[in-house]
């Protein structure tokens, strides 16, 4: 069964940032490479919701939160399976906060 992936707004200005980022670089081809990969990212937590590590739902104490890695990009997808769809919280930089980021209200 696939589920619905659903960007939270904190998930969609994520992404948003990294595409500026890269954009002010040049790096046009990058931000397009990153969109690709997100989109098959997305495809595959929708196929298979559990693929995702849980390695930071115990070290931050957040219950059924998973990160799947967006493939040649530093960037993980942070998210939760709820009934009807997969709640994506964060895109985050591997290097960040991650912490601190995750913590941050939405």
């Amino acid at each position: 069964m696939t589920l619905p992936v659903v960007l939270r707004a904190l998930a969609l200005d994520d992404v948003e940032q990294a595409l500026d980022h890269l954009f002010n670089e040049g790096a046009a081809d990058a931000a397009l490479s990153f969109v690709d990969a997100l989109d098959v990212a997305q495809q595959q937590i929708a196929r298979e919701p559990g693929i995702g590590s849980t390695r930071h739902a115990h070290e931050l104490g957040i219950p059924g939160l998973r990160s799947w890695a967006i493939s040649v990009h530093p960037y993980l997808l942070f998210y939760i399976q709820r009934n009807d769809h997969l709640d994506v919280w964060r895109v985050l930089h591997q290097r960040c906060d991650l912490a601190a980021w995750l913590a941050e209200p939405d």
